[in-house]
């Protein structure tokens, strides 16, 4: 993997030219991703078919003898202020801000939450990542994720399972960054295979890997130039809540469970009809997707695709 390769030479240059000394001990890597099919589904508890890309996120470093930890991100040309081991955050705190670059908190944030026995020792450590950021690709998974399994080293193993680190990571952007992101993106980043696809039931967690490594297929991932951030009060959070909303109105645990008939009478909003229609269609759209793939069926599964799309234009049509 060429692009695994670069990053990691990249960090330990950048290494070697801030912090000198011993070489790395650890060096950890986990993948962005896209999502082929499932969109908006996986805060609704529906189901999200996402794929990892070859572009990674580098985490290299060693345990340090200082009292503060640096950190350096080569992906953004920028050092973070020194700071001690974050403490696990105390309960019943929804989110908890810390100091220093936004970059910074997704770090932290892992960091913070793995540290509930005390047990991080201070490091000096170095991100590389050949993962676009703000391209819509998980930049901000791929870096929770390598934080994880850096940390995870750093503690000589810490007995976490999968999907306990996805959770933790899913937990950490909720908490210090500020998003409401669901699980699709760091459940792939530590779960995916390489040659298949990655079907999540966001219910129940269940896993199923799809096989994507016919010859004959091509999966191209293109940039529209348009950038995107998560952040709190963004779109991104507002639509997640008027889902929510939705769900309550029907009387619902989650849009998972709500039916189509159910949309009329239900006193929505325009903004939460469409959105609702769009994740009730949605899930059922990436469950055909899956048996197309299975089934090796590429045209009915490009047909499933352009209708998704199609699905979420409606949505953002209220904007325009």
């Amino acid at each position: 993997m060429a692009d695994l390769e670069g990053c990691l030479q990249a960090a330990l240059a950048e290494f070697k030219a801030q912090f000198g000394g011993e070489s790395p001990s650890i060096a950890v890597y986990a993948p962005g991703r896209v999502n082929l099919i499932g969109e908006h589904t996986d805060y609704n508890d529906g189901f999200v078919l996402p794929m990892a890309l070859p572009l990674v996120t580098v985490i290299v470093g060693r345990r340090s003898s200082s009292k503060e930890c640096r950190l350096v991100s080569k992906a953004v040309n920028d050092l973070c202020p020194p700071f001690p081991v974050p403490a696990y955050p105390p309960p019943g705190l929804e989110e908890v801000n810390l100091d220093g670059p936004r970059w910074a908190l997704y770090v932290k944030g892992v960091v913070a939450l793995m540290n509930k026995d005390g047990g991080v020792p201070v490091f000096d450590a170095v991100i590389t990542s050949c993962v676009p950021l703000g391209g819509g690709v998980s930049s901000s998974a791929s870096l929770e994720v390598a934080t994880c399994l850096f940390v995870e080293q750093l503690k000589g193993g810490c007995g976490l399972g999968l999907v306990d680190k996805a959770m933790l990571c899913q937990q950490s952007e909720h908490r210090y960054a500020g998003n409401k992101c669901g699980i699709m993106d760091q459940f792939v980043s530590v779960m995916a295979q390489e040659g298949h696809a990655l079907l999540i039931d966001c219910r129940d967690h269940a896993t199923e890997n799809i096989p994507l490594s016919d010859p004959s297929l091509v999966v191209m991932v293109t940039d529209t130039g348009k950038r995107h951030e998560l952040s709190v009060g963004g779109e991104y959070n507002k639509r997640r809540e008027s889902c929510y909303s939705a769900a309550s109105k029907m009387g619902v645990a989650s849009l998972r469970l709500a039916k189509l008939e159910q949309l009329e009478g239900s006193g929505l909003t325009d903004v939460e009809l469409r959105r609702a229609r769009h994740v009730i269609t949605e899930i059922a759209r990436t469950q055909d997707a899956r048996d197309a793939l299975k089934n090796g069926d590429y045209k009915t599964f490009g047909h499933l695709m352009n209708q998704s799309h199609a699905s979420l234009r409606y949505t953002r049509a209220m904007h325009h």
